[in-house]
């Protein structure tokens, strides 16, 4: 009996999922690619992925689901993880908790912040996460690729060299905040060896099954699932989410909490990862993006996907019929 009960869950996400992609074949307003890195600007924008992977371990696709993306600032929820495993909450004598309400690369508010940023998941504040992995001893994972190559289960991803020279040898906005960081004593490696680590992550290129099957751990183990989870891990997992629901969509995170209801965190290559805790990881991709740089597309397609699945954070409802 159990096994029919999981079975026909696994049904309905794909039918949700397939009604979801549909949906999105027809929308005609894509949003608008990032300008500032030429390598993205010539992707078509009506391009479309979803995948979504169940605490059972069922995957269901959509779209362009295999279709590689440089993940971007999805890296930053990997680079926090993996500080936090090694620092603890002495992370956050260095980064805040808040949201910005500044751009995502604001030296303004750095600077008003006295060199420590307001959140991980703005740039200085994942810069800053970056200069305290330098600081690991005996690291558990070398880097973001090796995290990701663990719990993806593979090492079959690529990072995009054109995005990774580009931005290494410009990033002059995130040159200048290290710089700023680092007059304030918040900085404690050279601001080229921080920056090399920190775009060599973000150039990193997954697909959405890969993506959404890297994000697994953020969701937990269900109740009484064959996984053990330490509550230290748990903890650590639940405190990730706080952040991603409420500063994981730059200047859109709001919005997104309202409309869709899951923790999440997005990057400018089009690519948004959503947790449904205990229940399941998505990953989407789109690379058109709307005014604050999160996927139009990816987005519109959570929002439908949690409307039809009844998922939120805030509170399940029942499915829909698809």
């Amino acid at each position: 009996m159990p096994a029919r009960k999981n079975s026909l869950q696994t049904d309905q996400i794909r039918s949700a999922v397939d009604a979801v992609v549909a949906e999105v074949e027809v929308i005609e307003s894509f949003g608008k690619v990032i300008d500032h890195i030429a390598e993205l600007s010539d992707l078509q924008i009506n391009r479309f992925g979803i995948c979504v992977v169940t605490a059972d371990g069922d995957v269901v696709t959509g779209g362009e689901a295999d279709h590689p993306f440089p993940i971007q600032s999805i890296s930053k929820v990997f680079a926090l993880t993996m500080a936090l495993e090694a620092h603890g909450d002495d992370v956050w004598k260095r980064v805040g908790r808040e949201p910005s309400g500044d751009p995502f690369n604001s030296i303004i508010d750095l600077e008003r912040m006295k060199g420590v940023p307001r959140n991980p998941f703005i740039n200085a504040g994942a810069l800053v996460v970056v200069d305290m992995l330098l600081d690991r001893e005996k690291p558990r994972h070398e880097d973001v690729a090796a995290f990701l190559a663990e719990h993806i289960g593979s090492d079959e991803f690529d990072v995009d060299p054109e995005i990774f020279d580009k931005e290494a040898k410009g990033g002059y906005t995130n040159r200048a905040l290290a710089n700023l960081a680092k007059s304030f004593d918040n900085f404690h490696h050279e601001v080229d060896d921080v920056l090399k680590v920190y775009v060599r992550q973000c150039a990193i290129a997954l697909t959405c099954r890969q993506l959404a099957l890297a994000g697994r751990y953020l969701m937990l183990a269900p109740p009484g699932g064959r996984k053990k989870t330490s509550i230290e891990e748990a903890h650590r997992v639940r405190r990730i989410n706080s952040l991603m629901l409420t500063c994981g969509q730059y200047d859109g995170a709001g919005d997104f909490a309202y409309r869709v209801g899951l923790p999440a965190k997005s990057g400018v290559g089009g690519g948004i990862l959503a947790v449904v805790p205990h229940v399941a990881s998505i990953a989407v991709w789109s690379p058109g993006l709307d005014d604050n740089g999160n996927s139009l597309l990816g987005t519109i397609a959570l929002e439908r996907l949690s409307e039809r699945l009844g998922w939120s954070v805030f509170g399940n409802l029942p499915p829909k019929d698809v």
